[in-house]
């Protein structure tokens, strides 16, 4: 004798009484003692034993080492790791047969039907927690698959929606310009905007003779006189915060007025007056020498500002000079200005470097500081390009193929570039942007694009010489507006905010990382300092043996 169970009103289980099991038949049903019952499409629907039935039988499946699925309630495997971890393993069940082989006490008739749908039916709980208990509370399901599908879709529509925010907002047509700055300003929180040139210093020489004790530079010069009415005058601390600059090379030039006479003094005088504008302004600025330091300092809040020397005349053609400009924080120099060295040729004349002026770029690979090829010939360039060690940049120059200056880059050297590793950093005055008097925002976004698809994208950056042009570009009339132009190149689809990164800066981070690495190498094989000479010079200027 067996019991038998099934479902009352309410849902609820009871003992329908007891009755002999004949083998191979099955109990009579409603339709007629001795007909068969159809099995229904649902096993449950059909029996459904009581809680104290069913711990048993899941006792039962998780020492069984068997792979059937035991009429939906799953095998061994559910009891070990969770459903979704492994393949399901159960497999179709269908018998000829009028009596199936079932937990001892129970039986059921017709044949089986397929219970591979069935698959993982009950969750795998816990047995442990029930075991000494007698509850009569029945398990809970596990959720149909459609449901596990629906709730995996809603999140991956969430997802895909977080995803497309950021991509309306930055990059292509679809954001609004609005949007596109508000997406500029968080990256360059994030990362520097590096800026290559600035001539801040030579104004500051130029208008206050170097006597800075009442200058504020963080006041808006736009508003003092003489800024205010100066077209060289583009650069003051609140417009720097404007245009989220996060590091600046400022430029200790030299004219080509002092070459063999007091440029080493000028230079000197200048890298001076940098050097105590930052301690003056020390809650904005911060002097760095490195690409570490410059990382802090934007971490920090505050503008790094290095120093770079303008003029390879400037050395008075002695390396002795140059490892003191490097003491002194130096971080690079421009080989020349608009005139020739001894040692080397200017843009807009033939000839390169002389034995001299390649031991110069060997020194300053040795010392950690970046040669800087504006204003260069080509064939100077060229000869740079091919002796140095490490990464060189254009520090304020444009692509020769829209602009044919000879300070801008001519597509063969902007592959050399490429192939060096370093840097073209783009310039925004209009005679070398347009060549000519005027030009715009967009004008500059042409440059950009030019020394991308020649050099890549690794391999440009800015550098707009402000306080060094009488003609910026409209759009980009002062530090403050290079938000705006890297918006702007967000517009293109073409630009990922990594792009944008490595243009406003970055790409200059890796050329210093990159520079010191060299250093840092040549110092680990005792590479000795130069004590090359330009040979001797005569005149009244210098002092030498009669």
């Amino acid at each position: 004798m067996v019991e038998r169970w099934r479902r009352g009103a309410g849902g609820r289980w009871r003992r329908a009484g007891a009755a002999r099991a004949r083998p191979g038949a099955a109990f009579a049903a409603r339709g007629g003692a001795g007909t068969p019952r159809r099995a229904p499409a649902r096993l449950d629907a059909l029996m459904e034993p009581p809680w104290e039935l069913e711990l048993e039988l899941r006792r039962h499946i998780e020492n069984c080492a068997c792979t059937c699925d035991h009429m939906g309630y799953g095998n061994y495997m559910d009891y070990q790791v969770a459903p979704a971890a492994h393949a399901c393993l159960c497999r179709a069940i269908t018998s000829p047969h009028a009596h199936a082989a079932v937990p001892e006490g129970m039986t059921f008739s017709g044949p089986l039907p397929d219970v591979a749908e069935r698959c993982g039916r009950w969750a795998p709980d816990s047995l442990s927690a029930s075991a000494s208990g007698s509850s009569d509370e029945k398990p809970t399901p596990r959720r149909p698959r459609w449901r596990i599908a629906l709730a995996a879709l809603v999140v991956l529509a969430a997802l895909g929606a977080a995803l497309a925010l950021p991509l309306a907002l930055g990059g292509g047509g679809r954001a609004t310009p609005e949007q596109r700055l508000t997406t500029v300003r968080r990256m360059l929180r994030d990362s520097p905007l590096v800026d290559g040139h600035n001539d801040l210093a030579w104004n500051v020489r130029k208008f206050l003779h170097n006597k800075i004790g009442d200058f504020n530079l963080s006041a808006g010069l736009d508003g003092i006189e003489p800024w205010a009415r100066s077209r060289w005058s583009h650069t003051d601390i609140p417009r720097l915060r404007l245009g989220q600059v996060g590091a600046q090379f400022w430029s200790a030039y030299v004219p080509c007025g002092a070459r063999d006479r007091d440029a080493v003094q000028l230079a000197l005088e200048q890298m001076d007056v940098i050097k105590r504008i930052v301690e003056l302004n020390a809650a904005h600025l911060a002097l760095v020498t490195d690409a570490a330091e410059l990382l802090d300092a934007h971490r920090d809040g505050r503008i790094a500002s290095l120093i770079g020397v303008e003029g390879g005349h400037a050395l008075g053609d002695s390396l002795a000079v140059l490892r003191a400009f490097y003491q002194l924080g130096a971080r690079y120099l421009t080989v020349t200005h608009t005139c020739d060295t001894r040692w080397a040729r200017a843009a807009g004349t033939s000839g390169g470097l002389s034995e001299f002026g390649r031991a110069v770029v060997r020194e300053m690979n040795r010392l950690g500081m970046i040669v800087d090829l504006s204003h260069a010939g080509e064939e100077t360039a060229r000869d740079a390009l091919e002796m140095s060690q490490a990464p060189v940049v254009f520090s304020h120059s444009g692509a020769a193929a829209l602009c044919n200056s000879s300070r801008n880059v001519p597509d063969e050297l902007l592959r050399m570039i490429a192939a060096n590793g370093g840097v073209v950093m783009i310039n925004f005055y209009a005679k070398l942007v347009t060549c000519g008097e005027r030009a715009t925002l967009e004008d500059v976004v042409a440059h950009i694009n030019h020394v991308r698809r020649v050099a890549g994208v690794e391999h440009v950056g800015l550098g707009a010489g402000y306080d060094g042009i009488d003609a910026p570009p409209e759009g980009l009339e002062d530090v403050s507006r290079y938000p705006h132009l890297l918006a702007e190149l967000l517009r293109d689809p073409d630009w990922s905010e990594d792009d944008v990164r490595k243009l406003a800066g970055m790409n200059v981070v890796r050329v210093l990382q990159h520079v010191e690495r060299v250093r840092d190498q040549w110092r680990r094989a005792a590479v000795l300092p130069g004590e090359e000479s330009a040979g001797a010079r005569r005149g009244d200027c210098v002092y030498g043996p009669a």
